[in-house]
């Protein structure tokens, strides 16, 4: 059985409301969920990597901290700081914060532990998850998501 994407709400850094994966239905979604502060380097290498294959053509690309759930001050602080270092408009567009049970996340998405970025390739029209990896994305990645 096909493993389906857990419907998790969060807000992007232009402050909309948004629940990944079922705002973004016109086309395919890659996810990148990162877990630690020190995770933000590889997401950007992973994304500059689909954009300079113009992936954003055929897929929505997004970046998901996922960050356990705490305190409505700590949500605000942590998203000012997250705002203020980040400051183009497509770059806040399209990272949404969830704030959530980080544990229960993992679980559902069978992800043994949060040390590396995890991705996944998303269909837009039943969530499922068509294609997933850890760390970086490979060559090899990059190629196995151009035949989808």
């Amino acid at each position: 059985m096909a493993e389906t994407f857990p419907s998790v709400h969060g807000r992007n850094l232009n402050k909309q409301s948004i629940t990944v994966p079922d705002d973004y239905s016109d086309k395919n979604l890659i996810v990148f969920a990162a877990f630690q502060q020190w995770h933000q380097p590889d997401v950007d290498h992973c994304i500059a990597l689909l954009e300079q294959n113009n992936m954003q053509q055929s897929y929505h690309i997004i970046e998901v901290p996922v960050i356990q759930k705490s305190t409505w001050f700590r949500q605000l602080r942590l998203d000012t700081i997250m705002r203020a270092g980040i400051r183009a408009p497509h770059i806040r567009q399209r990272t949404v914060t969830v704030y959530l049970d980080k544990g229960n996340f993992c679980e559902q998405l069978n992800i043994a532990n949060d040390n590396s970025i995890h991705w996944f390739v998303i269909a837009h029209s039943d969530k499922q998850i068509l294609l997933r990896g850890e760390g970086k994305l490979t060559p090899e990645d990059l190629s196995q998501i151009q035949k989808l």
